[in-house]
């Protein structure tokens, strides 16, 4: 082996950092009795060319610094102990570990039986048996970064949350068919940075990507015997390495093409969002393989079963949980955040199955220390924070209950939506709540519309095109005898299950699309659209496509006629969005009479034209409703505080089965002009419609109607008043 010194170092800042004249290395491990780096000729080598012992053991963390060592130097981790799985201790020195700070990691495993630190050949109880095979060979290795990059230039967009359109893509699935983009870039961190990706983002009035994982992830074992991956990447186990696999070079490069992916999409004004999965790690129940975090100090980085520290608490469903009531848990995930914004520039972050990082001893605390820590950061407090509010333990269903600045995927919107296009009865009242930012879940918190982030699809379900073509799921192809997914998914198949040639039933499917998207884009709060969503992406009617790295899970680019004009929709309806404020308010709408309009800045109408009463809001027999917002309120403002004023506008909404007459609502002097109707192909009309005030108009089964108001004399808002018709307005 080679020699090499060894100096004391410094415990902070932990992982491999590189200094002048070496590299200064610092992990934590409490309980380890000795710690020791290893360093490899190549992300191959078998063995190791040098084992090191850090001298230095400080405040639970290891450290030494290496001189002569450079950026690109191949590493790991061993770390002895005891092995005590009823205390919760699972040391073992024959497996290699990986850096939990490790900048980049250069690849997969290869899945062997040295991949556990137990012997699977004891039979029962084999976890208490220890396996002391050595496991160098197959494991990935971490590599010494440089951290340098020119950043001259780069300007973060921060675009007010409000303001927002963030867009769901996977990393690879969005470029690996992408004719304009090099094939041996596509499916990498540099396509979706691309001139060609940005013109896609910014045609549909794109603010922010948020990229499904890209933490450094493990295919699953299982996975793999089955020919399949874990493409949507939910297994981290490298909290501050980018996805090997997203880069045309593995050994180091990934980092350098993320930061350019990041600089090119903020010099189009595009945000980029991370999904974080801080929630597990990809090493699983206690029978689970071990890679990092179990081998170096299992009792402190999992939440040990209270009355079996044998095994390890799960409330996500993968095995395992992260201890966030450990101080070094939550350093190393606040550590990973301010990586990702201070070093990767990055614009914020999805937290998947948020509910975990705020369990307690006693269960999810509002007030619990990470969201203080987040909180109180100066860094962490100004980025997107958006919550998944929900995990599979008890009490894990808290949408609504994060606390401010987090806005929150709002499932009880997607909900919602779904169950009123389906034709559910007794859904306007929520269906209104839902439309106009959610005010039941977060006003009394202080807390803006845009904290409700909106969705009808997400990348765990189905496709929209699938929402209306399938009534069961068919998840045949991941494995699992059609077991996984979710069975309760509000669709509808319109009439047939999957693809059919009814020209009937493929006209309502694109109808019940373009209701769903009007709803998305024409609600309160921020709307979040799926990749693939824009033209009509199917996956067959599976909706856990987490495994099917393919063409299932891939956007393609050849577009039917009819895709085309679906897409030229959605191009309309964000442009129609963001050059209306009213549709992206910074507060809920009051109820109340507007000073200068003299009218209510929001009025519900039933299809008489009159305003709704209280009765109506609980019938299941109604499945129609209208509604006007007024433009004219000090409640749209810019990003600078100032008062905007807007149109004001009348939707109609009619989920039931056959057409209904609305009597458009107002004054006799008051007109309208028809701009959308989704019984139309193209949604938005080439020449907007003109009608009255009194005229019955009839709105199509399962079909959303946008109108503009036109005064027809030099009057303002004020002769709009949207009232019983028969009764005086009220100064």
């Amino acid at each position: 082996m080679t020699k090499h010194l060894v100096w004391p170092g410094r415990p902070y800042p932990l992982g491999a950092t590189l200094a002048p004249g070496g590299v200064n290395f610092a992990v934590f491990s409490l309980n380890a009795t000795a710690v020791y780096l290893c360093l490899f000729d190549s992300p191959d080598a078998p063995k190791e060319s040098a084992k090191l012992r850090l001298p230095e053991h400080t405040g639970g963390v290891w450290h030494g610094f290496v001189p002569g060592l450079q950026a690109g130097q191949f590493y790991g981790f061993r770390a002895t102990g005891s092995y005590k799985p009823q205390q919760g201790h699972r040391f073992n020195g024959a497996k290699l570990l990986l850096d939990p700070y490790a900048r980049a990691i250069t690849g997969g495993i290869r899945w062997c039986e040295e991949m556990h630190s137990y012997d699977l050949s004891a039979g029962k109880d084999c976890d208490l048996h220890r396996d002391l095979r050595d496991n160098a060979w197959a494991m990935p290795k971490c590599v010494v970064v440089d951290p340098a990059f020119d950043w001259s230039g780069d300007t973060r967009p921060d675009t007010p949350l409000a303001a927002s359109l963030i867009y769901e893509v996977h990393v690879k699935g969005f470029s690996k068919l992408h004719p304009e983009i090099p094939e041996n870039l596509r499916g990498t961190y540099a396509a979706l940075g691309s001139d060609a990706a940005i013109a896609y983002f910014k045609k549909f009035g794109v603010t922010a990507i948020e990229l499904l994982p890209v933490h450094h992830f493990v295919n699953d074992e299982f996975l793999e015997k089955r020919g399949l991956t874990n493409y949507w990447g939910y297994n981290s186990i490298g909290f501050f390495a980018p996805h090997w696999a997203y880069a045309g070079d593995s050994l180091g490069g990934q980092v350098r093409e993320f930061k350019t992916m990041v600089k090119s999409l903020h010099a189009a004004g595009i945000e980029v969002i991370l999904d974080v999965v801080f929630n597990h790690t990809s090493e699983g129940s206690h029978l689970g393989p071990t890679l990092c975090f179990r081998g170096l100090d299992n009792a402190s980085y999992y939440w040990p079963a209270p009355d079996s520290p044998r095994h390890v608490m799960d409330f996500t469903g993968c095995g395992n949980s992260l201890n966030f009531t450990h101080p070094r848990v939550l350093q190393l995930v606040m550590d990973s955040l301010r990586f990702w914004v201070v070093e990767m520039h990055v614009d914020g972050f999805r937290f998947d199955l948020a509910t975990t990082l705020g369990r307690e001893a006693h269960g999810f605390d509002r007030g619990s220390s990470f969201f203080d820590i987040i909180r109180q950061d100066p860094v962490l407090s100004q980025v997107k924070l958006i919550a998944e509010p929900w995990d599979v333990g008890m009490g894990g269903y808290q949408v609504g209950n994060f606390p401010d600045p987090f806005a929150e995927w709002n499932g009880k919107y997607r909900d919602c939506v779904r169950a009123f296009w389906k034709g559910d009865e007794g859904m306007v009242g929520e269906f209104a709540n839902r439309l106009t930012g959610s005010s039941d879940l977060y006003r009394d918190d202080n807390r803006p519309p845009s904290a409700s982030i909106n969705f009808i699809t997400a990348h765990d379900g189905f496709t929209l095109a699938d929402l209306v073509a399938y009534n069961d799921k068919h998840n045949e192809a991941n494995g699992e005898e059609n077991r996984d997914g979710d069975s309760h998914n509000r669709s509808w198949n319109c009439g047939a299950e999957g693809p059919t040639d009814d020209s009937k039933i493929n006209a309502l499917r694109r109808r019940q699309r373009r209701n769903f998207l009007t709803t998305l884009l024409l609600s309160q709060g921020v709307p979040m659209l799926t990749a693939g969503d824009e033209y009509g992406r199917s996956q067959h009617g599976n909706n856990n496509a987490y495994c099917q790295d393919n063409k299932l899970g891939w956007l393609s680019w050849v577009r039917t006629d009819e895709q085309r004009q679906f897409e030229d929709f959605v191009v309309r309806l964000a442009a129609f969005r963001h050059a209306h404020p009213i549709f992206r308010r910074r507060k809920f709408f009051s109820g109340r009479k507007i000073p200068r309009a003299r009218v209510k800045d929001i009025i519900w109408l039933d299809a008489d034209g009159t305003e709704m009463e209280e009765g109506d809001w609980n019938s299941p027999h109604i499945r129609c409703l209208g509604v006007v917002l007024v433009g004219h309120s000090s409640d749209v403002i810019d990003e600078r505080g100032k008062p905007l004023e807007d149109a004001s506008f009348m939707l109609l909404f009619n989920a039931y089965y056959a057409p209904v007459k609305f009597v458009l609502a107002g004054r006799k002097e008051v007109g309208w002009q028809l701009l959308l109707d989704t019984r139309e192909e193209s949604g938005f009309l080439s020449e907007p419609s003109s009608h009255r005030a009194g005229d019955e108009f009839e709105v199509e089964s399962r079909s959303t109607c946008l109108f503009q108001l036109v005064l027809g004399s030099e009057q303002d808002a004020r002769a709009a008043a949207w009232k019983p018709r028969e009764q005086p307005v009220a100064d």
